[in-house]
């Protein structure tokens, strides 16, 4: 499943906001878990959040979202899940004033990935001064658990930031 996910998913540029808000999701799940743990329950996450359909989710009530709390095939983490709500509804206010959330995610970076030089796992860092001034955007638009290191993983994932390892063969090629 990671090699899956790595292969087809991690790091391509990404513009559609269902599933933008959907790795959002994920990564906020995965605050102080393994990537493996949250890629093993993303099927059951789809279904408790309505495939991430975000007026659905947007509207769901906290006695809506509660029961998810006996769900064991999901983390059942009472704050994330009610951030996967309260984040539906500020990524519906960038929507209202972008146009789009991708418009807005991928004005952080002019349109045009960040290609990193990375010849080592120890070459990437876990946040960046970027990744810190877009949280703190994140914050002051209503988003919860969207720190910095949430972020710079949001922003690897949906190929903001290349930081596949140089000898990867899904390392973006540089012009």
């Amino acid at each position: 499943m990671m090699q899956q996910y790595h292969d087809h998913e991690w790091g391509k540029p990404l513009y559609d906001d269902y599933r933008l808000f959907e790795l959002m999701c994920m990564e906020m799940y995965q605050a102080g878990l393994s990537w493996r743990t949250v890629l093993n329950k993303r099927a059951a996450f789809n279904e408790d959040f309505y495939n991430y359909d975000l007026h659905k989710v947007a509207d769901m009530s906290e006695a809506d979202w509660q029961p998810l709390m006996q769900d064991a095939r999901i983390i059942r983490n009472r704050a994330k899940l009610a951030a996967t709500v309260n984040n539906a509804k500020a990524f519906l206010k960038v929507q209202a004033d972008y146009g789009s959330f991708a418009e807005y995610w991928w004005g952080f970076v002019n349109n045009q990935p960040i290609i990193n030089d990375v010849p080592n796992d120890a070459a990437v860092p876990a946040k960046t001064g970027l990744s810190e001034m877009i949280a703190k955007d994140l914050k002051k638009r209503g988003f919860k658990f969207m720190g910095p290191v949430a972020v710079y993983a949001f922003m690897q994932a949906s190929g903001l930031v290349d930081d596949h390892l140089n000898q990867c063969a899904f390392k973006t090629a540089v012009n």
